[in-house]
Protein backbone atom coordinates (compact mmCIF):
# COMPACT_ATOMS: atom_id res chain seq x y z
CA UNK A 1 0.00 0.00 0.00
CA UNK A 2 2.79 2.14 0.56
CA UNK A 3 4.29 2.01 -2.45
CA UNK A 4 1.31 1.73 -4.01
CA UNK A 5 0.80 5.69 -2.51
CA UNK A 6 3.98 6.67 -3.54
CA UNK A 7 3.62 5.44 -7.03
CA UNK A 8 0.47 7.74 -6.72
CA UNK A 9 2.00 10.69 -5.62
CA UNK A 10 4.61 10.69 -8.42
CA UNK A 11 2.30 10.30 -11.27
CA UNK A 12 0.36 13.14 -9.61
CA UNK A 13 3.26 15.98 -9.19
CA UNK A 14 4.82 14.69 -12.87
CA UNK A 15 1.49 15.44 -14.28
CA UNK A 16 1.17 18.69 -12.86
CA UNK A 17 4.06 19.60 -13.95
CA UNK A 18 4.07 18.45 -17.56
CA UNK A 19 0.89 20.23 -17.81
CA UNK A 20 2.82 23.15 -16.33
CA UNK A 21 5.47 22.94 -19.02
CA UNK A 22 2.76 22.55 -22.06
CA UNK A 23 0.56 25.81 -21.08
CA UNK A 24 3.94 27.44 -20.75
CA UNK A 25 5.84 25.60 -23.37
CA UNK A 26 6.36 29.05 -25.49
CA UNK A 27 7.55 31.24 -22.95
CA UNK A 28 9.75 28.44 -21.41
CA UNK A 29 11.98 28.44 -24.72
CA UNK A 30 11.91 32.37 -24.99
CA UNK A 31 13.90 32.66 -21.51
CA UNK A 32 17.76 33.36 -22.52
CA UNK A 33 20.60 32.55 -19.96
CA UNK A 34 23.16 35.00 -20.73
CA UNK A 35 26.95 35.34 -19.34
CA UNK A 36 26.38 37.13 -16.20
CA UNK A 37 22.88 34.62 -15.55
CA UNK A 38 25.91 31.60 -15.87
CA UNK A 39 27.71 33.04 -13.31
CA UNK A 40 25.16 33.57 -10.95
CA UNK A 41 24.18 29.30 -11.43
CA UNK A 42 28.02 29.07 -10.90
CA UNK A 43 27.67 30.46 -7.78
CA UNK A 44 24.05 28.91 -6.64
CA UNK A 45 25.83 25.44 -7.72
CA UNK A 46 28.87 26.45 -4.96
CA UNK A 47 26.63 27.76 -2.65
CA UNK A 48 24.32 24.83 -2.59
CA UNK A 49 27.63 21.91 -2.24
CA UNK A 50 28.51 23.96 1.25
CA UNK A 51 25.12 24.12 2.24
CA UNK A 52 25.43 20.12 2.10
CA UNK A 53 29.03 20.63 3.35
CA UNK A 54 27.95 22.43 6.13
CA UNK A 55 24.70 20.13 6.99
CA UNK A 56 27.75 17.39 7.38
CA UNK A 57 29.52 19.59 9.84
CA UNK A 58 26.08 19.74 11.85
CA UNK A 59 25.80 16.34 12.01
CA UNK A 60 28.93 15.70 14.08
CA UNK A 61 27.72 18.40 16.10
CA UNK A 62 24.68 16.21 16.93
CA UNK A 63 26.89 13.41 17.68
CA UNK A 64 29.09 15.62 20.25
CA UNK A 65 25.68 16.55 21.48
CA UNK A 66 25.06 12.40 22.52
CA UNK A 67 28.50 12.32 23.84
CA UNK A 68 30.06 11.25 20.64
CA UNK A 69 33.40 12.76 20.20
CA UNK A 70 34.38 12.27 16.20
CA UNK A 71 36.35 13.61 13.43
CA UNK A 72 34.36 16.38 11.35
CA UNK A 73 36.37 15.91 8.53
CA UNK A 74 35.84 12.13 8.24
CA UNK A 75 32.30 12.60 8.88
CA UNK A 76 31.78 15.43 6.59
CA UNK A 77 33.17 13.21 4.42
CA UNK A 78 30.54 10.21 5.37
CA UNK A 79 28.14 12.37 5.20
CA UNK A 80 28.57 13.86 1.66
CA UNK A 81 29.16 10.21 0.11
CA UNK A 82 25.78 9.03 1.43
CA UNK A 83 24.06 12.00 0.72
CA UNK A 84 23.49 10.88 -3.07
CA UNK A 85 21.94 8.15 -1.98
CA UNK A 86 18.67 10.05 -1.20
CA UNK A 87 17.29 9.10 -4.99
CA UNK A 88 17.93 5.40 -4.94
CA UNK A 89 13.89 4.02 -4.16
CA UNK A 90 12.86 3.89 -0.58
CA UNK A 91 14.87 7.13 0.57
CA UNK A 92 16.81 5.44 3.53
CA UNK A 93 20.21 4.43 1.97
CA UNK A 94 21.71 7.56 2.87
CA UNK A 95 20.93 7.56 6.73
CA UNK A 96 21.59 3.70 6.82
CA UNK A 97 24.91 4.14 5.16
CA UNK A 98 25.68 7.09 8.04
CA UNK A 99 24.89 4.47 10.64
CA UNK A 100 26.98 2.02 9.08
CA UNK A 101 30.11 4.24 8.88
CA UNK A 102 29.42 5.62 12.16
CA UNK A 103 29.25 2.37 13.86
CA UNK A 104 32.52 1.41 11.95
CA UNK A 105 34.20 4.66 13.90
CA UNK A 106 33.54 3.18 17.26
CA UNK A 107 30.02 5.49 17.57
CA UNK A 108 27.46 3.39 19.72
CA UNK A 109 24.93 1.97 17.37
CA UNK A 110 22.33 3.52 19.46
CA UNK A 111 23.77 6.89 19.01
CA UNK A 112 24.53 6.89 15.52
CA UNK A 113 21.03 6.10 14.74
CA UNK A 114 19.52 8.42 17.02
CA UNK A 115 21.79 11.10 15.69
CA UNK A 116 20.78 10.44 11.93
CA UNK A 117 17.10 10.51 13.21
CA UNK A 118 17.83 13.82 15.09
CA UNK A 119 19.06 15.64 11.98
CA UNK A 120 15.75 15.22 9.49
CA UNK A 121 14.03 16.67 12.76
CA UNK A 122 16.11 19.69 13.00
CA UNK A 123 15.84 20.37 9.61
CA UNK A 124 12.18 20.20 9.93
CA UNK A 125 12.11 22.74 12.93
CA UNK A 126 14.37 25.16 10.92
CA UNK A 127 11.82 24.78 7.62
CA UNK A 128 9.00 25.10 10.44
CA UNK A 129 10.50 28.53 11.44
CA UNK A 130 11.32 29.78 8.54
CA UNK A 131 7.48 29.00 7.00
CA UNK A 132 5.93 30.57 10.48
CA UNK A 133 7.90 33.99 9.82
CA UNK A 134 7.76 34.31 6.39
CA UNK A 135 4.00 32.54 5.63
CA UNK A 136 2.23 35.69 5.55
CA UNK A 137 4.56 36.68 2.62
CA UNK A 138 3.72 33.91 0.08
CA UNK A 139 0.74 32.18 1.63
CA UNK A 140 -1.06 35.88 2.45
CA UNK A 141 -4.32 35.00 0.13
CA UNK A 142 -4.24 31.80 1.91
CA UNK A 143 -3.59 32.16 5.32
CA UNK A 144 -6.01 31.55 7.98
CA UNK A 145 -5.98 31.54 11.96
CA UNK A 146 -6.70 28.30 11.78
CA UNK A 147 -3.78 27.66 9.26
CA UNK A 148 -1.25 29.52 11.61
CA UNK A 149 -2.36 27.95 15.25
CA UNK A 150 -1.58 24.92 13.02
CA UNK A 151 1.70 25.93 12.01
CA UNK A 152 2.77 26.71 15.68
CA UNK A 153 1.52 23.12 17.20
CA UNK A 154 3.43 21.55 14.57
CA UNK A 155 6.58 23.63 15.25
CA UNK A 156 6.09 23.14 18.88
CA UNK A 157 5.62 19.32 18.96
CA UNK A 158 8.76 19.40 16.68
CA UNK A 159 10.67 21.37 18.94
CA UNK A 160 9.28 19.60 22.15
CA UNK A 161 10.31 16.05 20.35
CA UNK A 162 14.12 17.30 20.37
CA UNK A 163 13.94 18.58 23.92
CA UNK A 164 15.99 16.43 26.93
CA UNK A 165 13.00 16.65 28.95
CA UNK A 166 10.71 14.41 26.39
CA UNK A 167 13.88 12.42 24.37
CA UNK A 168 16.17 11.49 27.33
CA UNK A 169 12.86 9.48 29.32
CA UNK A 170 12.67 7.62 25.35
CA UNK A 171 16.10 6.78 25.08
CA UNK A 172 16.37 5.30 28.73
CA UNK A 173 13.27 3.07 28.32
CA UNK A 174 14.29 2.08 24.45
CA UNK A 175 17.73 0.85 26.40
CA UNK A 176 15.89 -0.60 29.20
CA UNK A 177 13.70 -2.61 26.90
CA UNK A 178 16.65 -3.75 24.75
CA UNK A 179 18.40 -4.63 27.55
CA UNK A 180 15.51 -7.11 28.27
CA UNK A 181 15.45 -8.52 25.15
CA UNK A 182 18.75 -9.32 25.11
CA UNK A 183 18.86 -10.25 28.98
CA UNK A 184 21.24 -7.71 29.71
CA UNK A 185 21.45 -6.21 33.18
CA UNK A 186 18.89 -2.80 33.01
CA UNK A 187 20.36 -1.36 35.56
CA UNK A 188 23.56 -0.63 33.45
CA UNK A 189 23.99 3.07 32.67
CA UNK A 190 22.65 4.13 29.38
CA UNK A 191 25.88 4.86 27.01
CA UNK A 192 24.34 8.09 25.64
CA UNK A 193 22.06 11.13 26.16
CA UNK A 194 21.28 14.95 24.84
CA UNK A 195 23.37 16.87 27.61
CA UNK A 196 21.37 19.83 26.64
CA UNK A 197 18.84 21.51 24.15
CA UNK A 198 20.36 21.14 20.60
CA UNK A 199 20.34 24.31 20.14
CA UNK A 200 23.51 25.27 17.83
CA UNK A 201 22.40 22.08 16.06
CA UNK A 202 19.36 23.61 15.03
CA UNK A 203 20.92 26.90 14.35
CA UNK A 204 22.89 25.45 12.19
CA UNK A 205 20.31 23.58 10.20
CA UNK A 206 18.68 27.46 10.02
CA UNK A 207 21.98 28.27 8.16
CA UNK A 208 21.62 25.27 6.37
CA UNK A 209 18.01 25.80 5.37
CA UNK A 210 19.24 29.63 4.89
CA UNK A 211 21.92 28.46 2.15
CA UNK A 212 19.66 26.17 0.36
CA UNK A 213 17.44 29.45 -0.44
CA UNK A 214 20.11 31.62 -1.55
CA UNK A 215 20.65 28.95 -4.29
CA UNK A 216 17.23 28.36 -5.01
CA UNK A 217 16.84 32.17 -4.89
CA UNK A 218 20.06 33.14 -7.01
CA UNK A 219 18.55 30.58 -9.61
CA UNK A 220 15.23 32.82 -9.76
CA UNK A 221 17.68 35.92 -10.31
CA UNK A 222 19.68 34.21 -13.12
CA UNK A 223 16.82 34.08 -15.41
CA UNK A 224 14.72 36.74 -14.49
CA UNK A 225 15.58 40.09 -12.15
CA UNK A 226 14.17 40.04 -8.44
CA UNK A 227 13.89 42.82 -6.11
CA UNK A 228 14.96 42.82 -2.47
CA UNK A 229 11.49 42.59 -0.74
CA UNK A 230 10.52 39.54 -2.87
CA UNK A 231 13.80 37.84 -0.74
CA UNK A 232 10.94 36.78 1.85
CA UNK A 233 8.89 35.53 0.03
CA UNK A 234 10.84 32.97 -2.19
CA UNK A 235 12.66 32.33 1.24
CA UNK A 236 9.27 31.26 2.78
CA UNK A 237 8.16 29.52 -0.51
CA UNK A 238 11.18 27.38 -0.76
CA UNK A 239 11.21 26.21 2.72
CA UNK A 240 7.45 25.17 2.41
CA UNK A 241 8.20 23.19 -0.88
CA UNK A 242 11.34 21.53 0.65
CA UNK A 243 9.48 20.50 3.85
CA UNK A 244 6.64 19.20 2.12
CA UNK A 245 9.30 17.43 -0.53
CA UNK A 246 11.00 16.12 2.88
CA UNK A 247 7.91 14.53 4.98
CA UNK A 248 5.92 13.24 1.27
CA UNK A 249 6.35 9.75 0.59
CA UNK A 250 6.82 10.83 -2.90
CA UNK A 251 9.81 10.33 -5.09
CA UNK A 252 13.50 9.80 -3.78
CA UNK A 253 14.82 13.19 -2.69
CA UNK A 254 11.85 14.73 -3.11
CA UNK A 255 11.75 14.99 -6.70
CA UNK A 256 8.65 16.42 -7.73
CA UNK A 257 7.22 17.10 -5.07
CA UNK A 258 9.07 19.67 -4.18
CA UNK A 259 9.20 21.00 -7.63
CA UNK A 260 5.00 21.00 -7.80
CA UNK A 261 4.73 22.89 -4.70
CA UNK A 262 7.62 25.56 -5.15
CA UNK A 263 5.24 26.05 -8.85
CA UNK A 264 2.19 26.36 -7.09
CA UNK A 265 3.45 28.92 -4.34
CA UNK A 266 5.22 31.08 -6.49
CA UNK A 267 3.23 31.19 -9.73
CA UNK A 268 0.85 34.35 -8.72
CA UNK A 269 3.73 36.44 -7.78
CA UNK A 270 6.06 35.64 -10.87
CA UNK A 271 5.49 34.67 -14.51
CA UNK A 272 4.82 31.16 -14.65
CA UNK A 273 7.72 30.15 -17.21
CA UNK A 274 10.16 31.98 -15.14
CA UNK A 275 9.24 29.84 -12.09
CA UNK A 276 8.90 26.22 -14.05
CA UNK A 277 12.51 27.13 -15.48
CA UNK A 278 14.07 28.44 -12.39
CA UNK A 279 12.81 24.87 -10.43
CA UNK A 280 13.75 22.81 -12.93
CA UNK A 281 17.39 23.93 -13.10
CA UNK A 282 17.87 24.43 -9.36
CA UNK A 283 16.71 20.44 -9.35
CA UNK A 284 19.63 20.37 -11.82
CA UNK A 285 22.04 22.82 -9.81
CA UNK A 286 21.49 20.53 -6.70
CA UNK A 287 22.10 17.17 -8.04
CA UNK A 288 25.30 18.62 -9.78
CA UNK A 289 26.21 19.89 -6.14
CA UNK A 290 25.20 16.40 -4.54
CA UNK A 291 27.20 14.67 -7.36
CA UNK A 292 30.52 16.96 -6.65
CA UNK A 293 30.38 16.93 -3.31
CA UNK A 294 30.28 13.03 -2.76
CA UNK A 295 33.48 13.14 -5.95
CA UNK A 296 35.48 15.67 -3.58
CA UNK A 297 34.63 13.59 -0.33
CA UNK A 298 35.81 10.48 -2.46
CA UNK A 299 38.87 12.15 -3.68
CA UNK A 300 39.61 13.98 -0.52
CA UNK A 301 39.86 10.42 1.45
CA UNK A 302 42.33 8.82 -0.66
CA UNK A 303 44.24 11.61 -0.81
CA UNK A 304 44.88 11.35 2.49
CA UNK A 305 45.31 7.50 2.60
CA UNK A 306 47.87 7.88 0.06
Amino acid sequence: MKQFLRWIILGGTLFFLARALKDNWIEVTAIRIHGVGWAIIAIATGITLLAHTWAGWIWTWILQELNQPVSSTQFIQVYLKTNIAKYLPGNIWHHYGRIVAAKNANVSAGAATLSVLLEPLLMLAAALIIIVLCSSQFAAANTTVVIQILQLLSLAVVLWAIHPWFLNPVIRFLYRFKAKKSAVSSESTVPFSLKSYPLRPLLGELGFMGLRATGFILTMSALGSLNVNQIPLLLGAFSCAWLLGFIIPGAPGGLGVFEATAYELLRHHFPSALVFSAIALYRLISILAETAGAAFAWLDEHLAKS
